[in-house]
């Protein structure tokens, strides 16, 4: 297993200097060496009728996830791109709960990761949706990763 290379603090300073966009949809609850958690910070825009989590905001949650989980261990990547996804949708989410998303790499390999994703409710265990995804990682640099400079 890779040693972490980002913890919490450096994957959310990541996400304010890279994706300003969205970093306060996302928080980092915890980086470790066997994988990530990432919340959804729930919102109006998040919302569908019928009063649940859309599934395109459950979808961007894995991914997300997925990519820091990848950053934990290997550093800052530019270019890691996801390039599949299978997601089951398990039970509808209540719409005014934040949504947990855990994160455990599979496989983390020069040219591919693969991490598997168990999306919950805050405040329950029962799952709501889970994904596996299949990241690119670029073959330029270490480890096969084309690293962004710091502050860049």
């Amino acid at each position: 297993m890779a040693a972490l290379q980002m913890d919490a603090d450096a994957l959310t300073a990541f996400l304010a200097r890279d994706f300003p966009q969205v970093c306060d949809q996302f928080a980092v609850e915890r980086a470790a060496a066997d994988g990530v958690t990432i919340r959804l910070v729930v919102g109006e825009a998040h919302l569908r009728p019928g009063g649940t989590v859309s599934g395109p905001a459950m979808f961007a949650l894995a991914d997300v996830a997925v990519y820091l989980a990848i950053l934990s261990r290997l550093g800052p990547v530019a270019l890691a791109v996801t390039t599949n996804c299978a997601i089951d949708f398990m039970r509808k989410p209540a719409a005014a709960t934040d949504l947990l998303c855990d994160v455990r790499l599979l496989k983390l390999g020069r040219v591919l990761a693969v991490g598997d994703c168990l999306i919950r409710s805050v405040g329950s265990d029962a799952p709501v949706a889970r994904a596996s995804l299949t990241y690119s990682i670029p073959p330029d640099g270490p480890r096969g990763a084309a690293v962004i400079p710091p502050g860049t």
